[in-house]
C-alpha cells in the first residue's frame, strides 16, 4: 500500500522538496530512450552521451536530438496550449502539490514561513502553476525565483534568504507571508547571460536553433532512439558538414542549462551559480529539524546523490524518497540502506507512484487511504 507523509509531522520543520523530470513526464519527454545496450540495459540520453564521448558525429546528433525533443518544447511551452488530458492533469497536479505546501505553511506560526523547492527541470511548470493560483486569489503567498529588479530581473543566490513580512498600520503586529522558493539546480530555459549576471525573462518566443535541413539529417537517428526494439549497436550514423556542427555547438553552448553528462560542471558558463545553488541545498539539509521529500527524481545525477548522502549524516534530517515503480524503490533502498533517516516510498502491486497518486495518497493535508482493488469473481 501507499505510505503517506504525515502533515502534522512535517509542517513545522524546515521543508525542502526535490523534484525531477518525472514530475513533468506527461508534458515533456524525459532523458529515457526506447533502445537497449549490449547487456540489455535501457539507454538514456545521459548514458549515450558518455558512450559517444569520442564520436564527434554521433555526439552532435545526440545533442541535436536532445535539444529538439526535450529543450525546444520547453522553450515554447504555454499552459493554455496544452490540449491532451494527460498534460492538463499534469498541470493540475502541480497546482494541487503547491496548495499542499501552502496549507503546511498556513499552519506554521513562525514569522519566516518558507519552503524550498529544488528542481532539476528546465521548465516553468512550478512558476506557471503558482501564477495560476495567485490569479485565482484563493491564496496569499510569494513565489521567490531568486531574482531582483523591475524591468530587468537578475538572479542571485542571496535573494533566496529574503522573505516578506506584512505589518499592521501602526506596526504593532507582523505576519510572515508564506513563500515558495523555486530553485533551478540545472538552470532554466528562461535564463540568459547578461554581462556577468544571469537575467531571467519568462518568454516563450524561441526559434529552433537547428536549421531545417540539419534537422532532416537527424530524422532517422532521432526516430530510432525513441522506437521500441532498437539497440545501441544499430543506431544509424549521421554525417554533418563542418559548418552544421559548428553552428549547432555555438548556439547550444549558450543555453543556460546543465548538460546530461557526468562532468556537468565543466561544461557551462553558469558554473558559479550552479555551485551556489548546490551549496544552498547542502546548507538547508544540514539545518536542524529539516525534512527532504523527493519526487520524480531518480538520483541518477551523481553530484546531487552524493550531496544528499553526505547531508544525511545530519540525524535531524528526515528524508522521504518517493519512487515511481517498485523496482525503482528497491534500487533506492539499496542505494540508501546505510542511513536510518531515509524512508523509501514505492507503489503497491499493480500501481505506479505518478503525480496523481503522490498528491492523493502520499503528500496531502488529508491523504486518502489506498484500498486494494477487489477482484471481480463474477468476471472470472
Amino acid at each position: 500500500m501507499f505510505e503517506s507523509i504525515e502533515p502534522l509531522d512535517a509542517y513545522n520543520k524546515n521543508i525542502n522538496i526535490l523534484i525531477g523530470s518525472g514530475a513533468s513526464a506527461d508534458l515533456f519527454p524525459t532523458l529515457a530512450l526506447a533502445i537497449k545496450g549490449t547487456k540489455g540495459e535501457w539507454e538514456t540520453i545521459e548514458t549515450l552521451a558518455a558512450r559517444f564521448e569520442t564520436s564527434q558525429e554521433k555526439r552532435t546528433a545526440l545533442f541535436m536530438h536532445y535539444y529538439n525533443t526535450c529543450i525546444f518544447p520547453v522553450q515554447t511551452f504555454t499552459p493554455s496550449a496544452v490540449t491532451s488530458d494527460k498534460g492538463k492533469a499534469n498541470l493540475e497536479n502541480y497546482g494541487v502539490f503547491l496548495k499542499t505546501l501552502l496549507g503546511l505553511l498556513d499552519r506554521r506560526k513562525d514569522l519566516n514561513r518558507k519552503i524550498n523547492i529544488f528542481t532539476t527541470n528546465y521548465d516553468g511548470c512550478l512558476a506557471h502553476s503558482a501564477d495560476n493560483i495567485l490569479m485565482k486569489g484563493s491564496h496569499d503567498f510569494v513565489v521567490n525565483d531568486g531574482t531582483s529588479g523591475f524591468h530587468r530581473k537578475h538572479l542571485h543566490a542571496k535573494n533566496f534568504s529574503t522573505f516578506q513580512c506584512q505589518t499592521g498600520i501602526f506596526e504593532r503586529s507582523s505576519y510572515g507571508v508564506p513563500q515558495l522558493n523555486i530553485i533551478h539546480l540545472h538552470g532554466s530555459v528562461y535564463w540568459s547571460i547578461s554581462g556577468d549576471r544571469i537575467e531571467v525573462k519568462y518568454v516563450n518566443d524561441f526559434r529552433n536553433m537547428i536549421h531545417k535541413k540539419t534537422l532532416e539529417k537527424i530524422g532517422k537517428f532521432s526516430e530510432y532512439l525513441t522506437t521500441d526494439g532498437g539497440s545501441t549497436a544499430k543506431i544509424p550514423s549521421v554525417n554533418f558538414t563542418f559548418a552544421q556542427r559548428e553552428n549547432f555547438w555555438t548556439e547550444y553552448n549558450k543555453l543556460p542549462i546543465v548538460n546530461p553528462t557526468k562532468w556537468k560542471f565543466h561544461e557551462t558558463v553558469f558554473e558559479e551559480h550552479y555551485y551556489q545553488m548546490l551549496r544552498f541545498l547542502s546548507y538547508e539539509l544540514e539545518k536542524p529539524n529539516s525534512i527532504l521529500i523527493t519526487f520524480g527524481f531518480s538520483f541518477a545525477d551523481e553530484h546531487i546523490r552524493k550531496l544528499v548522502q553526505r547531508s544525511l549524516s545530519n540525524p535531524q534530517l528526515q528524508t522521504f524518497i518517493c519512487c515511481y515503480s517498485q523496482s525503482g524503490a528497491e534500487s533506492m533502498r539499496e542505494e540508501f540502506k546505510l542511513w536510518k533517516n531515509v524512508i523509501v516510498i514505492g507503489p503497491p502491486d499493480g500501481e505506479k507512484l505518478d503525480f496523481t497518486n503522490f498528491n492523493k495518497y502520499i503528500f496531502s493535508l488529508k491523504a486518502e487511504k489506498y484500498e486494494t482493488p477487489v477482484e471481480d469473481k463474477d468476471a472470472l
